[in-house]
């Protein structure tokens, strides 16, 4: 890492997710070591929810809005105090965003036909296909469940 890396990662974040990807469920908000620091302003745009972990249990979901997030990492001042983690804060906090709407038109389907064995036409090839569309309806419980190696 460089010096310059070093210095730019004792500012206040800004962290927001803006992107033109439709097929994203959920965005990790990428901070080097996971240090976001003490009074990081945090922007949720509609359509989306960011889900805050703090040292490694999820703290809370934001809906919409702008938010100043409060963690253990005092800029300039917990680097220095961390001298004995090579520099490294212990405290770490990570900010995912989930998207809301409907993801529709997603592809399901056998990859190989399925055999089976017919009394009345002996063995039969059998394939499945088909379309469904999905939506996070809590994103806490998603987090948790679903995209658990987050969390």
């Amino acid at each position: 890492m460089s010096l310059w890396d070093r210095i730019t990662g004792e500012f206040i974040d800004v962290i927001e997710w803006t992107t033109d990807d439709a097929d994203t469920m959920v965005y990790r908000f990428e901070r080097h070591g996971n240090e976001i620091k003490y009074g990081a302003k945090l922007t949720v745009r509609e359509g989306q929810v960011a889900v805050f972990v703090n040292e490694g249990q999820l703290a809370d979901v934001f809906p919409p809005g702008m938010y100043m997030l409060e963690t253990n990492n005092m800029p300039i001042m917990t680097t220095l105090k961390s001298w004995d983690h090579g520099f490294n804060s212990p405290f770490k906090a990570e900010v995912y965003f989930v998207a809301m709407k409907r993801f529709v038109d997603l592809k399901w389907g056998t990859k190989n036909p399925v055999m089976i064995r017919d009394p009345e036409f002996g063995p039969t090839r059998l394939r499945a296909f088909g379309t469904y569309g999905i939506r996070v309806a809590d994103p806490a419980v998603f987090m948790r469940e679903i995209a658990s190696n987050y969390v």
